[in-house]
């Protein structure tokens, strides 16, 4: 079995887990609907609000955010969505779409750039939709989407829906729900909240809400009104995964004693400019690039492009061999790029460490 010292597992998910969460997960069990359970329900709730800057109820659930997507899709979309694919999540958003009977317009931008405002007006007034999915952090291309003025062009038109996965920027890098006007946003436990996988966290709009109860065919499980309204009386939906509701707690008294939500954006910002410094300092010389353009790159997850003759998996073998962990590219980016998932509970000394090795493999 891997084992590893912490501070030194770099992939864009799951990312690397404190040594307090994991003991806080090994608390006692408690029954699910007694008075311990609303109590965790009750003692997360503000924080988590802090964390999606909303003044609306955040729920939580035990699955994978993927789950969250289709909940979006389920309760959000009535005959057809406009899906922006730019990368292999949107790619997700779209075929959970389709796997859901909606019908899909694709918005398809390449690898590592992201919508142009003006291009998805253009797309809305053509499309006949009733819903925009979006993913704001494309994990595989470590492209960062201009939300809150794409956010501003969906809510010029007054029926269409705003879906939004956060999963890799939520907790690390800006995402205003209720400034921005988030229909439905979404994220998971695993990626900057620092957590195991296994919780999905999301918040929806009034009108959100008011459409998911037109729906009659939204499902049983990932019904968010269910879900909104449990939470909202501090339960649980169905039986939760009650160990990571205790690490989920911790988790967001760290970020509180870290400063606050804002305290924590900026330790992410930092990351990636000292990622962004290496590049074209370091890295330029080896021949590495990024994949998205300045001003549009995620600040969780870097996505690097090899220079010509270099593969990944001799990279990422090599750092397994000295007791860290990167990840690879994905998809069609499987092989020319490699990507550094810093987020979480990382640091930028960490980081630096990571970029020095990085330096000294590609030499």
């Amino acid at each position: 079995m891997t084992t590893h010292q912490f501070g030194r597992f770099f992939l864009p998910g799951p990312t690397d887990v404190h040594p307090d969460i994991l003991a806080a997960m090994a608390r006692p069990m408690i029954a699910h609907r007694g008075k311990d359970m609303t109590a965790v329900l009750n003692a997360i709730a503000d924080p988590m609000k802090k964390v999606f800057r909303t003044e609306k109820t955040v729920f939580v659930g035990s699955c994978s955010a993927t789950g969250f997507m289709e909940m979006a899709v389920r309760c959000g979309v009535r005959q057809r969505c406009l899906s922006l694919v730019s990368g292999a999540f949107g790619e997700r958003f779209a075929a959970i779409a389709g796997a859901t009977g909606r019908e899909v317009v694709r918005l398809d931008v390449p690898l590592g750039k992201t919508v142009d405002p003006e291009v998805l007006r253009d797309a809305i007034k053509r499309s006949d939709v009733d819903a925009v999915t979006l993913v704001h952090s494309e994990t595989s291309t470590g492209a960062l989407a201009p939300l809150e003025e794409l956010s501003k062009v969906v809510h010029e038109f007054d029926d269409v829906m705003l879906l939004v996965d956060a999963v890799t920027s939520m907790a690390g890098s800006p995402v205003e729900t209720d400034k921005w006007n988030l229909d439905f946003v979404l994220t998971g436990s695993q990626k900057a909240m620092a957590l195991p996988p296994g919780l999905a966290l999301g918040a929806a709009s009034d009108r959100m809400l008011a459409r998911a109860k037109t729906i009659p065919e939204k499902g049983a499980y990932l019904d968010v009104v269910a879900y909104h309204e449990a939470f909202v009386e501090g339960q649980p939906t169905n039986t939760p995964a009650v160990s990571l509701f205790f690490a989920l707690q911790r988790q967001l008294e760290r970020i509180t004693a870290e400063g606050g939500i804002e305290a924590r954006w900026a330790r992410h910002e930092a990351m990636l400019r000292a990622t962004e410094k290496w590049v074209a300092g370091p890295g330029a010389r080896h021949g590495v690039s990024y994949v998205p353009v300045a001003g549009h790159r995620s600040w969780t997850v870097s996505c690097l492009k090899l220079p010509e003759g270099k593969t990944s998996k001799p990279i990422t073998d090599a750092f397994l061999k000295e007791g860290w962990t990167i990840g690879s590219g994905y998809g069609k980016l499987k092989d020319n790029t490699i990507r550094i998932g810093h987020m979480g509970d990382h640091t930028v000394a960490g980081l630096t460490d990571l970029l020095n090795l990085l330096d000294r493999i590609l030499s």
